[in-house]
């Protein structure tokens, strides 16, 4: 198997076939603006997902449960007007696709009209497969999400690693290959052992992108927050700090607060 990396000028839902095929591994991170969306597709990313994660980092809420259709299109524009190389896949957030094939419909068409996004994502498996067929069949290309699922977080009561005894893992298998038929494009992996998750990857022909899944997937999705290390208070076992943000960026604030204090900002070279 070729290990060699192609040079993409547009990532798309090909693209990431072709780097499982040719075993080249996938990046994904976050973005929720305009500005970081820039910077991260500039860096070379191959996908960005607008995550519903935006309720926590950038709302400040203790799940995703509260962002809404209209607040996920609002970041989602911003990210598409930024990104000229990433695909960029948007979360369906809760209580939009789950239990309406055609509210599921709806709001997909709403975030593909409204803000440019080239997918979407959803969580679950079997229990949302109607949902999934309507919008693929409205020609809407969607990436599946299973394993940890945060919109069921009151569900599981706890962010603790799924899948680990036999029934659940079965299951998991069951409906990666579910979302495999229906004719999603890729699969994500939250938060379950390594050994099922490279086994899943195996199993099925679309990409799986793991998030605390272990090496054996076909590439890697981290919140931008949480790598660059601007949470100081979120630390699992999967993270990856690249940066220490949060100290780097306190510390300069800091300085700018006491150089303004002792009027040393601005100098004369620093006004008109």
């Amino acid at each position: 198997m070729s290990t060699a990396k192609k040079d993409y000028k547009r990532i798309t839902t090909k693209s990431l076939y072709d780097m499982k095929a040719n075993g080249e591994k996938i990046s994904m991170l976050t973005a929720y603006d305009f500005t970081m969306a820039k910077i991260v597709d500039s860096a070379g990313i191959d996908v960005i997902l607008v995550g519903d994660s935006a309720s926590n980092v950038m709302a400040g809420h203790e799940t995703t449960l509260p962002i809404t259709l209209d607040q996920m299109i609002y970041h989602a524009s911003s990210v598409v007007r930024a990104t000229e190389r990433a695909l960029v896949v948007v979360d369906l957030p809760f209580g939009s696709y789950q239990s309406d094939p055609k509210e599921a419909l709806r709001s997909s068409i709403r975030i593909m009209k409204e803000s440019g996004g080239h997918a979407v994502k959803v969580e679950g498996g079997s229990e949302i497969k109607e949902s999934i067929k309507r919008i693929l069949n409205a020609g809407i290309p969607v990436m599946g999400h299973l394993g940890l699922t945060p919109q069921s977080i009151y569900k599981f009561g706890t962010y603790t690693v799924r899948a680990k005894e036999e029934e659940e893992a079965d299951k998991l298998i069951e409906d990666a290959k579910l979302l495999e038929r229906l004719g999603c494009f890729a699969l994500v992996l939250e938060k379950i052992p390594a050994s099922l998750a490279t086994k899943v990857a195996q199993s099925i022909s679309i990409p799986v992108i793991g998030i605390g899944a272990g090496g054996g997937v076909d590439g890697q999705v981290l919140v931008i927050h949480d790598m660059l290390g601007m949470n100081n208070e979120f630390n699992p076992r999967f993270l990856r700090r690249y940066l220490d943000l949060y100290e780097q960026m306190t510390k300069a604030i800091g300085q700018y607060v006491t150089d303004v204090k002792s009027k040393d900002f601005p100098n004369t070279s620093e006004q008109y």
